[in-house]
């Protein structure tokens, strides 16, 4: 393998991996906010223990988040100097507004959060938990503006020519607001509220299978259901305005997507098939005439370019994009029918007894996480061969003095510690689980009662 192909493989490898974590701490810091909002007007002490319960859990998924997520900004300098050098200009602004108005705030609030319960008032505990859910959420704004930037660039020019060229900002609002940037910002925060809300669900099923701590598995069930079916709705509407996006901005990538090679109106929409890239067909697939048009462009009679309109080494790979596509869109419509079946028993008082509902539910979890990785995967694939869209091609943005058999070392050590990581992580979060919320964090029924302090 040559220094290109391993490089994107460390930096695949390692985006991978940090993205396991940071949507469900962007989701289990909203739920944070939902339940003590609860406990607040209710006084009740369960939802007390319950927003200690998932505090100590959204702790970890920080914690980890933070830890794999660093290792990303030093690859763009060490494998993709050519790109850092091409895009440094127009990353710098949101990177360091990320530091700023995220970072800071996060980590500002994140001890008051941790640490304050028996120290500060309900109400300013409450406020440093709508710091921390907001900080999170800023994360995501500054790092997809940045991605989607690379998508479809807006509000710069270019100075200087050859390996010297670089982007520079005319517009810094034209930057943040690019064409992309809404839709993919909000898919990717209902992904994030999609991944807590079942990380939730997913608990409080598993306590209910084992018949342990009931009334709290109830609780954090009706919220956890409710948020996951709202969010899995909501995706399902942001999920259609950034397809529609990319047929506009990125006609290539959506007929990768779809597997489609000629230029038509009342173009298919490709339910599931395996995409034959030498005889430029699909396999076994089943399609629904004139979906893709009317999806892409609210016109059955409205063409959608296909991918001869491009050339060879133009195209992205089109078997993994559509794949990859497929896979979210499935996975996301799978977790609609799961969400709204589960609350569907629940209000009707029968889901404990239902065995089979309760381990699909446990089970849940791992959907968000499926579909954030591929429609990851899916943006990213979908985007090549450019690293800046239009602009710089991959092969063109890597570092000159870097060798295969250096990134190859890196992989390894890479793979080694992020084994040992996740290990660390799945061990801790399983004793978290395993020991249960705690009984002292139901607050004596007397304190409740009071109002909470001005401060």
């Amino acid at each position: 393998m040559d220094v290109l192909l391993l490089s994107r493989i460390q930096f695949a490898l390692t985006t991978s991996f940090h993205y396991l974590f940071p949507p469900l701490s962007i989701g289990l810091g909203l739920l944070l906010v939902i339940i003590e909002a609860v406990w607040l007007k209710t006084r009740n002490p369960l939802y007390h223990q319950m927003a200690r319960f998932w505090t100590r859990v959204f702790a970890l998924t920080f914690a980890i988040g933070v830890a794999t997520g660093l290792v990303l900004e030093f690859e763009f300098g060490t494998n993709w100097a050519t790109y850092s050098r091409f895009v440094g200009d127009v990353f710098g602004s949101p990177l360091a507004a990320e530091g700023i108005f995220a970072f800071f705030l996060e980590s500002g609030f994140l001890a008051v959060l941790l640490f304050g319960w028996d120290r500060v008032s309900p109400r300013l505990h409450f406020f440093s938990t709508c710091m921390v859910c907001l900080g999170a959420h800023f994360s995501a704004v500054w790092i997809v503006v940045a991605n989607s930037w690379m998508q479809t660039p807006a509000g710069f020019h270019i100075v200087g020519e050859g390996l010297r060229a670089r982007a520079e900002i005319t517009d810094f609002w034209q930057m943040v607001f690019n064409p992309s940037a809404v839709d993919r910002l909000s898919h990717v925060l209902c992904g994030a509220w999609q991944a807590g809300a079942f990380l939730v669900v997913s608990v409080s099923a598993w306590y209910l299978l084992k018949k342990r701590h009931t009334e709290f598995a109830r609780a954090s069930l009706r919220i956890g259901l409710l948020t996951g079916l709202a969010a899995s709705l909501l995706q399902l509407a942001t999920g259609h305005s950034s397809a529609a996006g990319v047929a506009r901005n990125q006609p290539a990538k959506l007929a990768a997507f779809e597997g489609l090679y000629d230029t038509m109106p009342r173009a298919p929409l490709t339910l599931f098939g395996w995409v034959d890239e030498r005889a430029e067909v699909v396999r076994g697939g089943v399609a629904i005439p004139g979906l893709l048009s009317i999806l892409s462009y609210g016109d059955i009679h409205h063409p959608v370019q296909g991918l001869r309109e491009f050339k060879p080494e133009d195209r992205p790979p089109v078997n993994l994009s559509f794949q990859f596509y497929h896979i979210m869109v499935g996975v996301g419509v799978g977790m609609i029918a799961l969400a709204g079946l589960g609350c569907w028993y629940f209000w009707r008082g029968s889901l404990p007894g239902q065995r089979w509902l309760l381990w699909l539910l446990t089970l849940s979890v791992l959907g968000p996480l499926l579909a954030n990785q591929t429609g990851w995967f899916a943006a990213e694939v979908g985007r090549q061969p450019w690293l800046v869209y239009g602009l710089l091609r991959t092969s063109d943005g890597l570092s000159a003095v870097v060798r295969a058999n250096t990134v190859l070392t890196s992989i390894l050590l890479f793979s080694a510690v992020y084994l040992l990581l996740f290990a660390v992580f799945v061990y801790l979060l399983h004793s978290k689980i395993q020991h249960g919320p705690d009984a002292a964090d139901l607050t004596p029924a007397g304190k409740l009662a009071r109002p909470p302090r001005a401060n």
